[in-house]
């Protein structure tokens, strides 16, 4: 009985911290490769999930898992920042800042 007692309350608690999970709102203005995965314009969530980003495209619901590389930095940032680098005519994603967060995503 307290088996089964402590598996239920474990599994509740890995339900709470994966309903928790925080996800960003971001938009590109333009087309953008974000690692090797071509990004449409649009609106997209967002959600870290370990070592990979995962974006949501907001119009079709569509997902994009893409490496990154998760950097920690002294202070919060005030809100969520996408840093582009444009190079023979096509838009690349270099990084994002997580709003309310210290961490930053390389790609």
């Amino acid at each position: 009985m307290k088996n089964r007692l402590f598996l239920v309350g474990a599994l509740t608690l890995a339900s709470f911290t994966l309903a928790s999970a925080k996800t960003y709102d971001i938009i590109l203005t333009e087309p953008s490769t974000a690692g090797n995965v071509q990004l449409a314009a649009g609106e997209y969530h967002l959600k870290v999930e370990g070592a990979n980003a995962v974006f949501t495209n907001l119009d079709n619901n569509k997902k994009f898992t893409v490496p990154v590389k998760v950097q920690n930095v002294e202070k919060k940032y005030d809100q969520t920042a996408v840093e582009t680098n444009d190079s023979n005519g096509s838009s690349k994603v270099e990084s994002i800042e997580l709003g309310g967060s210290t961490n930053k995503l390389g790609f």
